[in-house]
């Protein structure tokens, strides 16, 4: 079996994927998208899938040590509603944030009972009610590649009896022993 490590490798492909989506959407749009640091009105303190709480947790060893027992100190006094990384209206690990953070304000189709719905957030695209198709993260599909990739994550390592669980907080995902 393989460590937690070694199968992040799906997960970090789709965050690139994402994340090449998201910069071009920012160079289309970049004027009419008001989320920039400080813009912190969205943050909650969310779940994860134990793939992206490992990512998560795997981040604290990229920066200081300094800065991952800070992180750490604020994850053991998290509450369930403010999320844990954020301090002063910045997210203190943002470079590995969630999916959900990365595409959350840009815009997505969701489908809400049976209807597809465009929907990004209020302040931002002021003026235009709709996107060529390649500029739309389709959220159902984001959250079922996701699953898979996560499906996959638990059936091919080795996790800890925390990680068994179906989801995790973020909190959580920062006091992780890897």
């Amino acid at each position: 079996m393989a460590t937690e490590m070694e199968t992040l490798v799906n997960y970090r492909n789709l965050v690139a994927k994402v994340d090449e989506l998201c910069r071009r959407i920012i160079r289309e749009y970049g004027d009419l998208i008001s989320c920039r640091k400080g813009c912190d009105g969205c943050c909650r303190h969310i779940t994860l899938f134990p793939v992206e709480a490992v990512a998560l947790a795997a981040a604290l060893r990229e920066i200081s040590p300094e800065k991952s027992a800070q992180i750490r100190q604020l994850a053991r006094a998290a509450s369930p509603e403010a999320c844990p990384l954020l301090k002063n209206g910045c997210c203190l690990l943002y470079a590995f944030r969630s999916i959900i953070c990365r595409t959350h304000g840009h815009p997505l189709i969701t489908d809400r009972e049976g209807e597809k719905t465009l929907d990004f957030c209020p302040k931002n695209f002021s003026g235009i009610s709709s996107f060529p198709a390649a500029d739309i993260l389709n959220l159902e599909l984001l959250n079922a590649t996701l699953a898979v990739i996560n499906g996959v994550f638990t059936a091919s390592c080795v996790i800890s009896p925390l990680l068994r669980k179906d989801r995790l907080s973020i909190a959580e995902a920062l006091l992780l022993d890897l």
